[in-house]
């Protein structure tokens, strides 16, 4: 078999491929930008604005309110948000658990509402956008007091409702599932009830996209910012963390949780869409001390980040309704900004239809101790008509320099090339997607690899380190 080698560039330096006798290879896919702007246009903040409305007049959504009052409490507006989302004609049902803890005393039912947009190829590959649908007053505890919870979190409920419209009037090859969980005030406990539902349902979820706290641009220090969103992302995957130390520090990976490549990939498509938003990587789990649904899929050992305002406003959040020296406190509609709100919708949009067009991401492995060229090497994944290995310094936040396209041609259809010869040094790869880098240490580079569908729709880069990953890490056996 032909060894199969590629030129390497990076923003430093670049190795022409003609002057090492390589045939040149084809230009990288375009950005899908201007395809997405058609599909992200009809979002509408002010549409939203009327959904935030609606989970305000609800009353309270705490977890431990009323679930059979018809027009205040939690159970109406789980009612309710599935209704609407099974208006948009989507498959809908409500993910439900009882449960008893440090905030819920005596044993109680929370539902989530789930709406299921059906992959046409990838039934099995999932992309899931979350907000939550409970609120709460200044007392985590007090289930009788009007809590309006409008931008926290009637704004990433409303940013839910929203995808599902749009997203929900075209045909993807993987599955987009919406949900408006409920009990996150009281611990994450709607989170954990659909990562739990997700897992029993075998799905292969790519990425969970939550949104907590979008709707606001300006603070209570009356800084202002309507250019940025805050993404969240954890840096070495919890879920398997015990395992894989040893290898992560031997081989790396600290800066490369699938959740992080995530927070990348969102960067990067940010830049492509004309939103005037820019995406602020915050490199640690959450906000400080603080917690939110996407840490249970995390848990779960699938991909999730969470989006949040650029300037939080703690005066109009987890506060009673009230006013003190001439200060208002409360989340109350009135505070929220609608136009901000919609880049970030439209953000998210982009995003699910970008993931659940391209191929999920493959898992990778790079090779090449004590040697002057560097194996790529990666598993084939359905759909892929191509991959892009992608690299940057073990230092760059961003996958940097030139990157090539390697088109598939392996006859199976999955895209694949076929192993080097025997003998050669790629040949004792395990996985049977390879591409050597000659003249590349590995000691010096992170090293990727991203599918590309026939259609050149470029999903995340999956890391080639231990944890890299997007599926849940799995312990291998123990060695007899």
């Amino acid at each position: 078999m032909k060894k199969i080698t590629v030129a390497f560039a990076a923003a430093s330096f670049l190795l022409p491929s003609a002057a090492m006798g390589i045939p040149p290879l084809p230009p990288p896919p375009p950005p899908k930008g201007p395809e997405l702007a058609v599909i992200i246009a009809p979002v509408s903040g002010e549409r939203m604005k009327k959904d935030v409305a609606k989970l305000v007049s609800f009353g309270t959504r705490h977890t431990l309110s009323s679930q059979t009052d018809k027009k205040r409490g939690i159970g109406a507006a789980v009612r309710w948000a599935e209704a609407t989302m099974k208006g948009f004609g989507l498959e809908t049902l409500q993910t439900c658990d009882t449960v008893t803890g440090r905030r819920v005393p005596a044993p109680t039912k929370v539902c989530n509402a789930v709406a299921i947009q059906r992959g046409t190829e990838r039934p099995n590959d999932v992309a899931i956008i979350t907000g939550h649908i409970d609120s709460r007053v200044s007392d985590v505890m007090d289930f009788t007091k009007d809590a309006p919870g409008a931008n926290d979190d009637g704004s990433g409920t409303a940013a839910v409702f929203e995808a599902a419209r749009v997203l929900s009037k075209h045909k993807f090859p993987g599955t987009i599932v919406y949900a408006a969980l409920s009990g996150e005030e009281q611990g994450l406990l709607g989170g954990k009830i659909l990562a739990d539902y997700a897992k029993a349902q075998g799905w292969n979820v790519i990425a969970n996209l939550n949104n907590d706290i979008i709707g606001n641009s300006c603070g209570s220090d009356k800084v202002c910012n309507d250019k940025v969103v805050r993404v969240f992302s954890e840096g070495p995957r919890w879920q398997g963390r015990e395992d894989l130390a040893v290898q992560i520090r031997s081989l790396g990976g600290e800066n490369d949780a699938p959740s992080r490549n995530l927070s990348r990939f969102l960067d990067s498509l940010a830049q492509s869409l004309p939103l005037d938003l820019d995406v602020m990587q915050v490199w640690r789990n959450d906000r400080f001390g603080r917690g939110g649904d996407h840490t249970e899929f995390l848990n779960a050992g699938f991909p999730a980040v969470r989006f949040s305002v650029a300037v939080e406003d703690y005066e109009h959040q987890h506060q009673d309704l009230r006013t003190e020296k001439g200060v208002k406190y409360g989340d109350t509609i009135d505070e929220m900004d609608f136009p901000y709100l919609e880049k970030v919708t439209k953000l998210n949009v982009a995003a699910l239809a970008s993931i659940a067009t391209a191929p999920p991401p493959p898992e990778a492995k790079a090779e090449g101790a004590v040697s002057t060229d560097t194996t790529v090497s990666w598993t084939p994944v359905a759909g892929a008509a191509g991959y892009l290995v992608r690299w940057r310094r073990t230092d760059s936040n961003e996958w940097q320099g030139a990157h090539y396209l390697v088109a598939g041609s392996g006859p199976d259809g999955t895209g694949c090339f076929p192993h080097p010869r025997p003998g050669s040094d790629s040949a004792k790869s395990a996985l049977p997607c390879v591409v050597v880098l000659p003249h590349v240490r590995v000691d010096d580079w992170v090293f990727g690899v991203a599918a590309v569908s026939k259609d050149m729709w470029v999903g995340p880069v999956a890391s080639a380190v231990p944890g890299g990953a997007f599926k849940p890490y799995v312990a291998p056996p123990p060695k007899p």
